[in-house]
């Protein structure tokens, strides 16, 4: 306190005086009561503290307790009133219904849990709890591959074995349509390839086993059917998960379907709601597919010049079709075909159009810097486009990719509007397929399994950026990569990505 003559300084003075002893008896009494009303807590650390010093053993936690409660008691009767309930007791007698609401919050969690799974979250295979509580909920069970590589280890990874079917053979239920079984075997054993063959051969067993559904006696609209048939189809895209991981372009086939099947008119009949769905899957195939290939090879083979060479990857139906589509116009042109192990796809892209009189060369790619000084246009056909322009096609494809940009070379995708996805990836590590690492296998690998810090992995896909992509073309037209929001947002009514 500033006073400005000597009399107020005088008096500001008394004044602060007079302040700071009302603060000092105010906290002597304050002191007074926290130590009355800490007294019976503190009493037993008290207590504990002085006969540590004094040598005496040292009290546990229920001796401890027990001194609290007597001098509760005491200080309750000095002052005659009850004394207050035991702390055990009391937490006794909460017990119940504290523990009736933990079960209730952790039913409630595992609810949120099971609902987050159900909404599509990734399985974590690194993780032991997920893996035991997914496994009790498998249609079938494989055996896991025993050295895998650590930065993978979140993936799935089977061994080949011929148990798969023999499993099926012994199930109990009847849940899963023979359609469905040997479609989930011809998956396992990669006798169906391709993001358009696998989702054709899906849509077309889940056609049948729409038309072979029986419906319960006390159903006989559209609407119990919706309801009914979804529980149906869970079990049966559960086998197919776990016969081999899906595809973006199907599980934007099989959300679909279930809006489809959730949205049947609920005044139709059974029969005429099966229809309706079989009717919606064969158009979905023939637009979704079959028309949107003859487009974008009508829209690729007008990006064919005469005199062009083109280097094409793996094996692609759109690109396929593309070459061929500006072959029948009568472009001159010549292909190279690059191929990549284990798979060898390109053999068979090299067969068809050596058959229909392409020219073609056939090289592998670790040749591909070679023969890139050659080349005027790069097709690559794609599994997904993702909504930050960035393609997920067979492994290899971002090395083609980046290498034609260093030649400044450019680069055409292939890809149908249905393999569109709202997922931003930014690698190829956090979500990917894993092959048989025994494809890998050559004489000097033999016996990989029994060197103890060698382990094979077998990349399916990999994950190429979107500065490296010239156009994609489509059947909308041609699309810089990054459209794939607006093409995503503009069709969303149409089909659900």
């Amino acid at each position: 306190i500033i006073m400005s003559t000597p009399e107020g300084a005088g008096s500001g003075m008394k004044a602060l005086e007079e302040m700071l002893d009302k603060k000092a008896a105010a906290g002597d009494g304050g002191e007074e009561k926290a130590e009355s009303e800490a007294g019976g807590d503190a009493g037993g650390d008290k207590g504990e503290a002085g006969a540590e010093k004094a040598g005496k053993p040292k009290l546990t936690k229920a001796e401890r307790r027990e001194i609290q409660e007597k001098q509760r008691a005491a200080k309750a009767a000095a002052k005659g009133e009850a004394p207050p309930a035991p702390a055990a007791k009391k937490a006794a007698a909460d017990q119940p219904a504290s523990g009736g609401s933990e079960k209730a919050k952790e039913k409630g969690e595992d609810k949120a849990k099971d609902s987050k799974g159900s909404a599509g979250l990734k399985l974590q295979y690194d993780d032991p709890k997920a893996m035991a509580k997914a496994k009790r909920n498998q249609t079938v069970h494989r055996t896991e591959v025993q050295k895998k590589v650590p930065w993978f280890a979140h993936l799935p990874q089977y061994e080949r074995e011929a148990s798969l079917s023999s499993q099926l053979s012994e199930r109990a239920e009847n849940d899963i349509h023979p359609e469905v079984l040997k479609l989930g075997l011809k998956l396992a054993d990669w006798l169906i390839v391709g993001g358009n063959n696998r989702t054709v051969a899906m849509l077309q067993a889940f056609s049948k086993v729409v038309m072979d559904y029986a419906p319960p006696k006390d159903h006989e609209t559209g609407a119990d059917m919706s309801r009914h048939l979804d529980t149906r189809l869970k079990p049966m895209i559960s086998y197919l998960v776990a016969c081999r991981p899906l595809s973006i372009g199907m599980g934007n086939a099989i959300r679909w379907l279930k809006g489809k099947i959730a949205h049947l008119p609920p005044n139709q009949s059974i029969q005429e709601a099966k229809d309706y769905i079989c009717d919606q899957i064969e158009a979905y195939i023939t637009e979704k597919v079959v028309f949107a290939d003859r487009i974008i090879s009508k829209h690729g083979a007008s990006k064919i010049n005469t005199g062009d060479v083109i280097l094409v990857y793996a094996r692609s139906s759109s690109v396929e079709a593309t070459i061929l589509r500006a072959h029948r116009d009568g472009t001159k042109f010549r292909v190279i075909v690059v191929d990549s192990r284990p798979k060898l796809e390109g053999k068979k892209l090299l067969d068809k159009l050596s058959a229909a009189g392409v020219s073609c060369t056939y090289i592998m790619i670790n040749a591909l810097s070679y023969v890139m000084k050659e080349v005027s246009k790069v097709l690559l056909g794609a599994s997904a486009l993702l909504s930050n322009g960035h393609v997920i096609s067979r492994v290899g494809t971002a090395a083609v990719a980046m290498m034609a940009k260093q030649f400044n070379i450019p680069v055409l995708i292939c890809c149908e509007t249905y393999k569109f996805s709202e997922k931003v990836m930014l690698d190829s590590i956090c979500t990917n397929e894993l092959g048989d690492p025994d494809e890998l296998l050559s004489p000097a690998l033999e016996n990989w399994r029994d060197v103890k810090d060698m382990k094979l992995l077998n990349l399916c896909y990999d994950l190429t950026p979107a500065e490296s992509i010239t156009l994609v073309i489509t059947e909308l037209g041609h699309l810089p990569p990054t459209s794939v929001p607006v093409v995503i947002r503009e069709y969303r009514k149409e089909v659900t990505l």
